[in-house]
């Protein structure tokens, strides 16, 4: 292989970070691994979950005889996560920190550690994703940040690294990658790319890494974990009582502690009612929560949305879509919901509509819709405005034929 190549990898403590590490040292790539810390928590028992996951990917660096080294981006996770995400919160919206801390945390400041400090020639991250690269491309790229004119030379001849799905589609990861910066995605390897989560598992017990096999798959908002939602995010804003409110008839149903306590879609629990109510709307002037019965209520249930500017892996939108404003793709906001058909439309601003073949239920705001052509993930834009609701078309429709609706309803917050 000539020089030895020196891959710097992401180590989470788990058992796919673990794998992918040891897939490099078998390639006869010299590894280093990396545990970054981005969060100071405590689990119930009192025992910080950070430090037993260092623990358990030193322990991996040691079997594979590979240096280890942890850094901590708690501040930075504060600053560029964090904080956006409360203020989300606040503005009726349900954040996603997984996506923005892989933008921000991994493919920021990770990827310019390893690369200035480590002297690496490629980052590694256990994601089940993969790339349009051969690993020998993502060695000879050079590390330079992209420049930050508006326009690049025309003339540049460009051959982007493009985002494809991974061989396992249950585990694929390409949906949290969909921010990922254009150098940052050409200097990464994915070496789970061909793999099934099965077999990595059983790469890993073969390993000796039963430490990690055991370990449950980490869930919950990205570094923080599990916990009880309306609990956590009450300790960081403050409690902002309000109505809940019948989208049918105005009525108050009961009383909540804050909008920021709930998405589109969640059950709403309220006091005294046999029945499930579920959140269709809020209204952040007022504070109110627009709840409606049943889990499949026409008021749930949306096909347009508009992006802010969207996010092209590629750094450019696709030619059809350029040429033609309009372009057909596949659409989801939730990493593993069906891909769904929709037909995309670019503004001047660099933001997107979206319009769905089908309506779908409770589209959210502060959420990321991510596209894909066949099995290219081209990128993803913040949901920031959804069009009216199939319940509020209806109402509309009655009112032009004349027909009365079924109850006297109040007309619906625009989002």
């Amino acid at each position: 292989m000539g020089v030895m190549r020196h891959v710097v990898c992401a180590m989470s403590g788990g058992v796919d970070s673990s794998v992918t590490a040891l897939l490099l040292k078998r390639r006869g790539y010299h590894v280093t691994g990396v545990f970054m810390r981005n969060w100071d928590s405590l689990d119930e028992q009192g025992v910080c979950t950070g430090e037993r996951d260092c623990e358990d990917a030193y322990r991996v660096c040691r079997m594979l005889d590979m240096p280890f080294h942890q850094v901590s981006y708690v501040k930075e996770y504060w600053h560029e996560v964090f904080s956006n995400l409360l203020k989300e919160y606040q503005k009726g919206r349900t954040p996603n920190p997984d996506i923005m801390c892989n933008k921000h945390i991994k493919f920021k400041h990770f990827l310019q550690y390893a690369m200035d400090t480590l002297g690496a020639d490629a980052v590694a991250t256990g994601h089940y994703a993969r790339t349009s690269q051969e690993d020998e491309e993502v060695f000879q790229q050079r590390h330079v940040p992209m420049p930050k004119t508006l326009f690049r030379d025309r003339f540049e001849i460009r051959n982007p690294a493009r985002l494809y799905q991974a061989a396992d589609r249950f585990k694929d990861q390409t949906f949290f990658l969909s921010q990922i910066p254009q150098n940052a995605l050409r200097q990464t390897l994915f070496p789970l790319a061909g793999l099934t989560k099965d077999f990595v598992k059983k790469m890993a017990t073969e390993a000796g890494f039963q430490h990690i096999v055991k370990k449950k798959e980490s869930m919950g908002i990205c570094f923080i974990g599990e916990r009880n939602f309306e609990d956590f995010i009450l300790e960081y804003l403050e409690p902002q009582p309000g109505n809940m409110v019948s989208v049918e008839d105005g009525r108050i149903m009961g009383q909540h502690k804050g909008w920021f306590t709930f998405t589109l879609g969640q059950r709403a629990r309220i006091g005294g009612q046999r029945d499930s109510w579920f959140v269709v709307d809020k209204d952040v002037t007022n504070g109110e929560v627009f709840v409606a019965p049943t889990t499949n209520h026409p008021a749930l249930y949306r096909d347009t949305m508009r992006t802010d500017r969207f996010h092209w892996i590629a750094e450019d939108p696709p030619a059809e879509l350029v040429r033609r404003s309009m372009m057909e793709c596949l659409f989801r906001f939730q990493h593993q919901m069906p891909l769904s058909p929709c037909t995309v439309t670019l503004n001047a601003d660099g933001s997107v509509w979206l319009t769905l073949a089908q309506p779908i239920r409770a589209l959210t705001p502060g959420q990321f819709a991510v596209l894909y052509k066949g099995d290219e993930c081209l990128g993803s834009g913040k949901i920031i405005r959804l069009g009216p609701t199939e319940y509020t078309l209806q109402q509309g429709r009655d009112r032009l034929r004349g027909t009365p609706s079924e109850s006297n309803c109040t007309p619906e917050p625009t989002t």
